[in-house]
């Protein structure tokens, strides 16, 4: 069976600063390093990232958000504690209730607004009429989730 791995190309202003930035967000260094360009290829999750310089960068464009799905609320973890050891702004998310699923996340915008998302799924099918309070924490409603 064929192995499939995602790959995502990403206009970057600053290398160096991107470089940075996806070092902690994935643990991890680039494969390739050239002076407009660098490449991360990734098993876990299975990513191929490229980052090419470029000062024609478009903000407003259709991309809502980027994420990686990992297996435990531990994995969400030690992905704050990475972000943080950076330096990196981070926006936490416990027991939210995301897509129609109860979620723990972690949010991180790269230097070029690109926003990324490492998330846990706790229960993979919520509806409305869930009662949810009882896990813990206040959980959002489904409206102002992956905005």
């Amino acid at each position: 069976m064929a192995t499939f791995k995602t790959h995502v190309a990403l206009r970057v202003t600053d290398l160096d600063r991107s470089i940075a930035f996806y070092r902690a967000m994935f643990d991890a260094q680039p494969v390739k390093h050239k002076t407009d360009y660098a490449k991360f290829d990734l098993e876990n999750p299975g990513l191929n990232l490229t980052l090419n310089v470029s000062n024609d960068i478009n903000h407003h464009g259709s991309l809502s958000h980027l994420g990686v799905q990992v297996d435990s609320s531990q994995a969400v973890r030690d992905a704050i504690a990475r972000f943080e050891t950076a330096g990196l702004a981070t926006f936490e998310e416990q027991n939210t209730d995301c897509c129609y699923a109860l979620q723990d996340k972690v949010w991180v915008t790269d230097p070029d607004g690109n926003r990324w998302e490492i998330f846990v799924v706790k229960l993979a099918d919520t509806t409305p009429e869930d009662n949810l309070s009882g896990v813990g924490a206040a959980v959002q409603s489904k409206s102002a989730c992956c905005g």
